[in-house]
């Protein structure tokens, strides 16, 4: 079996096509550069050996002679030394309530009278006895004393109690 030959054949072109076909491989080929060889760091590490501290002497306490107390004889009375006597306790000041404006845990209605003396507080939401307290500048003592009624030192109250502000009366 023959092979033929296709009616175009490859033939050499001139100089000019020489010089192109170079050109596209040295641009085809300028990727293909190898990668740099890696810089190589050459580092010497020196250790130095710690020194170990050397503890200070604890100097040696010398003995005190603390001389010693002896036991009471039998059946003798124990020698006691009495207390001082009690200074009695200051008193509850009392007076008129000053509503110093609500606060967080005293944010409810004062009532006052016609002379603008405050005479009661009702209890809402989130109220509690010593923020009420705080807010009409009386001691929690007195506001106990003013309220009876309230139970638990004034940790019992609830929403729509009625606390005395008056501090001539008791409710």
């Amino acid at each position: 079996m023959r092979i033929r030959s296709s009616k175009h054949s490859f033939r050499p072109a001139g100089p000019l096509s020489a010089i192109v076909v170079s050109g596209i491989l040295v641009l085809g080929l300028a990727g293909c550069a190898a990668a740099p060889a890696p810089v190589v760091v050459t580092a010497t590490v020196i250790v130095t050996p710690t020194p170990t501290p050397t503890p200070t002497p604890t100097p040696t306490p010398t003995p005190v002679d603390v001389p010693l107390v002896p036991n009471p004889p039998k059946g003798a009375a124990p020698v006691t030394t009495p207390n001082a006597a009690a200074a009695p306790a200051a008193p509850i000041p009392e007076g008129p309530a000053t509503d110093l404006g609500a606060t967080a845990g005293a944010r409810g209605a004062a009532v006052s009278n016609g002379a603008g003396a405050l005479l009661t507080y009702k209890v809402v939401e989130g109220d509690d006895f010593f923020a009420i307290a705080q807010r009409f500048d009386v001691p929690v003592q007195q506001l106990l004393h003013m309220n009876p009624s309230v139970p638990g030192l004034g940790e019992d109250i609830y929403i729509n109690d009625v606390i005395n502000l008056d501090w001539t009366t008791k409710r």
